[in-house]
């Protein structure tokens, strides 16, 4: 069964389109990665459970959608300050990107 959310709920969530600059490992977690993404003036770093589904080099340059007013959380000793977004069908999982050449830093609507 859907759970509604109202419109003015949503209208607190703020998502805008990052560019991802860089990509480690994660030092305590062999299925994470730190990104450091560019969200418009600003560099946030994000953890991320894509590993399997992604190789540093694929995700360096990449245009993505992140959730930027998410409150900020440690994981396994290293600060998230974002999520990005992704689509999960069980087997596969895809990163939300841009298919035209969008400003980082612009809203996702």
């Amino acid at each position: 069964m859907t759970e509604y959310v109202a419109i003015n709920d949503f209208r607190k969530i703020n998502m805008v389109v990052g560019k991802v600059i860089d990509v480690i490992e994660h030092p305590k977690a062999e299925k994470l990665y730190v990104l450091k993404v560019d969200i418009g003036g600003e560099i946030r770093t994000l953890v991320a459970g894509i590993k399997r589904w992604y190789k540093k080099e694929e995700l360096v340059g990449k245009k993505i959608v992140v959730l930027v007013n998410l409150e900020p959380k440690e994981i396994r000793g290293v600060r998230s300050e974002g999520m990005l977004l992704a689509a999960d069908d069980g087997e596969v999982v895809s990163i939300l990107t841009i298919d035209k050449d969008v400003k980082v830093g612009a809203r996702v609507l």
